[in-house]
C-alpha cells in the first residue's frame, strides 16, 4: 500500500513528481517538481467528454489505456535509472486517480513512494495560509534607492556573500517599472509567484535578516503577498544605496541595453506615460531616442519622471526612510558591488 505524506514533509523525498497535464504544471507546481504527466491535457480532455457524453465506465477504460501507456514511457525513459532506495513523492491536483496510479506502478516495482494527500489543492491551501503569517517571523532589511542605483546587483552580491535574499523582481522576471519587461521571459503565473516566495521564505532562518527590494504592491502584472508588503513598508530597516548620476546612466544603459537595440519598442513602453507627462515631453524623449543620444535620454527620464515617483512612493510606504543606512557604492560594476556587500555583511557582524 502506497504511503500518503502531508505538505509538512515535502524535504523528506529525493524527488517530487508532478503528474498533472503540462499546462496545469506550467501554471504552478510544488518547487522543485519534475513533471511526467499521466495524461496530456489532449487526453484529459477526450476522457472528460467520454465521462459527459457516453458513461464514466467507458471513459474510465480509455482513461487506463492511455494512463498505462504514459506510465511505461515515462517508466523506461527515465525512472528505470533510479536506484533501489530512491523515495518519490507524487502529486496530481487532488490526490487522486493520477497520482495513485503511478505511485501503485513505482510502489510495486519497489521503490518507497508517498502520495501527497489532497495533492495540489492541499498544497496550495497550505501556501495561502503560510503566506499570510510567515512575514511575520522575518525582520526584513529593505534595499532603497532611486531607479539605476544598483539595488538588483547589490541584492545578488548579497546572496552571493551568503545574505539571505528575496529577490522579487527576479522571482516576477520584472524590474517593476513602465519598462520592467524582461526580454524573452513572460512573467510567471500568480499562483507560481506565490510558490516561489512561499519556498524561500520557509527555508530561510528567521534569527537572520532577509534583505529585499523596496518595492510597492505590484511588480508588473504580479501581487506581492499582502502580508509580506505590509511587513516590509511597517517594520522594514531601510538600506539606502546612494549613486552618481553618471554611473546611475551607465548601469541603465547596460541592464536596458536591449531597448537601445531597439528604440521603437522603448517609445511604445514609454507612451504609456502619457497621462503623465506632457505631449512635448514625449516629443523630446523620441527626438532624443532615435537620435541615439542614450545618456540624454535616460538622464531625463531620471531626472522628470523616475526620480519623482521614486520619492513619493518611497516616503509614502517607507516612513522609516530618514533612519536608514546609507551605502555609497564606488561603482557598479560586479566586483564593487561585491566588495560593498561583504563590507556591508561584516559590519552587521560586529
Amino acid at each position: 500500500m502506497t504511503a500518503v505524506a502531508t505538505v509538512a514533509q515535502l524535504d523528506q523525498f529525493d524527488e517530487i513528481i508532478d503528474v498533472r497535464t503540462p499546462p496545469e504544471f506550467r501554471e504552478d507546481h510544488i518547487p522543485g517538481a519534475v513533471n511526467f504527466p499521466v495524461l496530456t491535457e489532449q487526453e484529459r480532455e477526450r476522457v472528460g467528454t467520454i465521462y459527459k457524453q457516453v458513461s464514466s465506465f467507458e471513459a474510465k477504460k480509455i482513461g487506463a489505456v492511455l494512463i498505462a501507456r504514459n506510465i511505461a514511457r515515462h517508466v523506461e525513459d527515465y525512472f528505470a535509472a533510479k536506484p533501489k532506495n530512491w523515495r518519490p513523492l507524487i502529486y496530481c491536483w487532488r490526490g487522486g486517480k493520477r497520482s495513485g496510479a503511478m505511485a501503485h506502478i513505482l510502489s510495486e516495482i519497489g521503490w518507497k513512494v508517498a502520495r501527497l494527500e489532497g495533492g495540489y489543492k492541499a498544497y496550495r491551501r497550505r501556501v495561502i495560509e503560510d503566506l499570510a503569517t510567515l512575514p511575520q517571523a522575518f525582520h526584513f532589511q529593505v534595499v532603497c534607492g532611486p531607479t539605476g542605483s544598483g539595488k538588483s546587483r547589490f541584492l545578488q552580491a548579497l546572496a552571493a556573500a551568503g545574505g539571505q535574499v528575496l529577490d522579487l523582481e527576479q522571482l516576477a522576471a520584472h524590474r517593476g517599472s513602465v519598462l520592467g519587461n524582461l526580454p524573452d521571459a513572460p512573467q510567471p503565473a500568480q499562483k507560481m509567484f506565490d510558490s516561489q516566495i512561499w519556498h524561500r521564505l520557509r527555508h530561510f532562518d528567521p534569527a537572520k535578516p532577509v534583505y529585499v527590494e523596496a518595492e510597492s504592491k505590484k511588480v508588473g502584472q504580479l501581487r506581492v503577498p499582502d502580508a509580506l508588503i505590509e511587513r516590509m513598508w511597517q517594520q522594514g530597516h531601510c538600506v539606502t544605496l546612494e549613486v552618481a548620476s553618471a554611473h546611475r546612466v551607465q548601469l541603465l544603459k547596460e541592464e536596458y541595453a536591449h531597448f537601445i537595440a531597439d528604440p521603437q519598442s522603448l517609445l511604445e513602453k514609454v507612451a504609456c506615460l502619457k497621462d503623465l507627462h506632457s505631449k512635448e515631453r514625449l516629443a523630446h524623449w523620441s527626438t532624443l531616442a532615435h537620435a541615439g543620444h542614450w545618456d540624454e535620454f535616460v538622464l531625463d527620464m531620471l531626472v522628470s519622471h523616475y526620480d519623482p515617483a521614486y520619492h513619493r512612493s518611497t516616503l509614502k510606504h517607507y516612513p522609516q526612510l530618514d533612519q536608514a543606512t546609507v551605502l555609497h557604492p564606488a561603482g557598479i560594476s560586479p566586483a564593487g558591488f561585491a566588495e560593498l556587500a561583504r563590507e556591508f555583511l561584516s559590519s552587521l557582524e560586529k
